[in-house]
């Protein structure tokens, strides 16, 4: 398999990329009538969200892709409001649990393959049912990995909310 466009998400301020595809987990569980095409071996799920995480809400705010939406019919551009009318701003992602990877730093080594290169540092997000609950970073970049280990959100200190990790 190609190495995959990754998604973005937008997290203190900062625009990340994302190596995990929350709006499967929507698409699978639900009556979507969408199909996503791929249009390039590096995107093979046919779409590319812009996520964002504000409150400690994680919210798809951007789509842009290509499906078939219905049995049979023709392939058209698909954006945010196509597959959620009436929410054109964004959508709170409450159908997400689970870990969102953000990949940063300088590439260590690169595989040909979905989201599998390591890169020197991969911050970790658990989310559940769309609110994000805790984070870790980990530390690629040495020879056996450093892990910072996360804690609840709900403990956070003044360094923390001011940014820091």
């Amino acid at each position: 398999m190609t190495a995959q466009f990754s998604e973005r998400l937008i997290y203190r301020r900062e625009n990340l990329s994302l190596c995990k595809n929350p709006l499967n987990h929507f698409l699978e569980s639900s009556a979507s009538t969408f199909e996503f095409v791929s249009t390039s071996t590096a995107c093979w799920r046919g779409y590319i969200g812009t996520w964002a995480i504000e409150n400690d809400r994680l919210y798809l705010v951007s789509l842009s892709g290509r499906a078939r939406t219905s049995a049979g019919g023709d392939v058209k551009d698909v954006t945010l409001v196509d597959l959620f009318p009436g929410y054109p701003d964004g959508v709170f992602a409450h159908w997400f649990n689970g870990e969102l990877r953000c990949p940063q730093g300088e590439l260590l080594k690169y595989v040909h393959g979905g989201y599998a290169s390591t890169y020197e540092k991969d911050l970790f997000l658990d989310v559940r049912r769309g609110v994000l609950v805790g984070e870790r970073l980990v530390d690629n970049g040495s020879p056996k990995p450093n892990y910072y280990q996360g804690r609840s959100l709900n403990a956070l200190t003044a360094h923390d909310e001011e940014g820091g990790l």
